[in-house]
């Protein structure tokens, strides 16, 4: 297993960051929030997990452990793949996830795109024992710092996130399009926090 990767970020997608390991690039696949985090040449240190099939090897990348070790945990439920896994922490930080969960609110899973109220229910049951009981106060939000430089405007990467969520590219302009008051309320916007107002509107209209 490869528990970690470090190094400088060598170039980035929409979803997914390139880091220079030993004159080697890996390929890591990672929540927008994560990526928001990264700096183009800079130096990052990322948790990971390998999903291996049989046709492909998938390193998926973490700020820190909690994150990957949540992620490995949903993917027990039935159902859930590490792309909805991944989905789950772009919507909702490990603790939240463990409040929700707690507390039954499968109104909160819901929030995720793919996952309907029948499907949030049966998560609710299937993870009570296995995520474990929160332990402090739930994040405002997923990203704790500013974002820093990336390789697109943060419409853009806000649209591409949205997309690799489920959205129709229609539906995604629309939600970056609702969501910019907020954005141009901020210094420079969060791509993160952006994509949880974007989400959180979304199942509202449901």
């Amino acid at each position: 297993m490869i528990a970690f990767v470090s190094g400088p970020v060598a170039a980035f997608t929409p979803s997914s960051a390139v880091i220079q390991v030993g004159g080697v690039g890996m390929l890591v696949h990672c929540a927008p929030g994560t990526l928001a985090r990264l700096r183009l040449g800079e130096e990052t240190r990322l948790a990971t997990s390998l999903v291996v099939r049989e046709d492909s090897l998938t390193l998926y990348g973490f700020a820190d452990d909690d994150e990957r070790q949540t992620f490995e945990l949903l993917q027990t439920a039935s159902g859930v793949g590490p792309k909805v896994a991944q989905a789950m922490l772009a919507v909702h930080s490990p603790e939240a996830l463990r409040v929700a969960v707690a507390r039954g609110d499968a109104k909160a899973l819901t929030a995720v795109p793919g996952i309907g109220p029948k499907g949030a229910q049966k998560l609710l049951l299937e993870l009570k024992d296995r995520l474990g009981a929160p332990t402090g106060a739930v994040p405002s939000q997923h990203a704790a710092g500013p974002v820093a430089a990336a390789p697109a405007p943060w419409h853009e990467q806000l649209h591409a996130a949205l997309v690799g969520l489920g959205f129709a590219p229609r539906e995604a302009e629309e939600a970056v399009v609702a969501v910019t008051p907020e954005a141009e309320t901020m210094e420079k916007p969060n791509v993160s926090a952006l994509l949880r107002t974007a989400l959180q509107s979304r199942n509202r209209t449901r």
